[in-house]
C-alpha cells in the first residue's frame, strides 16, 4: 500500500495526486493538518533521508520562523519544529514499504512504481 503525506492545498501535492489516480495507484492520504505527524515515523524518515532533505526550507512556514530559529536549525531543532509545524516538511512524501520519495517527479514516480 502506497501513504501519500502532506497537505491537501499544495500544489505539488495535487500533482502527486492527480498522477496517482491517473496511474491507478491506490494509496492513503495522510493530511499533515488534520492528523499531525508520528515522531517515531518522522524519525524512521530521518534516519533514512536525512533531516535536511525533509525540512521545507523554500515555503512560507520557514519564512514565518524567526532569524534566531533559521540560524541554529540543527536536527533537534528541526525534530521539534516538524512536529509542532507539520506543514514545514517537504511534501509529498509518498512511502511504499521501504521506498520513500521526497517531492514529486513525474519521472522518479513512473520509474519506482
Amino acid at each position: 500500500m502506497v501513504t501519500l503525506y502532506g497537505i491537501p492545498n499544495c500544489d505539488t501535492m495535487k500533482k502527486a495526486r492527480k498522477w496517482l489516480g491517473d496511474h491507478d495507484i491506490a494509496y492513503h492520504f495522510h493530511n499533515y493538518k488534520k492528523s499531525g505527524i508520528d515522531k517515531t515515523l518522522l524519525q524512521d524518515w530521518i534516519a533514512n533521508v536525512g533531516w535536511e532533505i525533509l525540512l521545507n526550507r523554500r515555503g512560507m512556514m520557514w519564512r514565518k520562523l524567526n532569524q534566531d530559529q533559521r540560524d541554529n536549525i540543527n536536527e533537534e531543532n528541526a525534530i521539534k519544529l516538524m512536529l509542532s509545524i507539520p506543514s514545514i516538511i517537504k511534501r509529498p512524501i509518498l512511502v511504499r514499504e521501504k521506498l520513500i520519495l521526497i517531492g514529486f517527479d513525474e519521472t522518479t514516480y513512473q520509474d519506482l512504481l
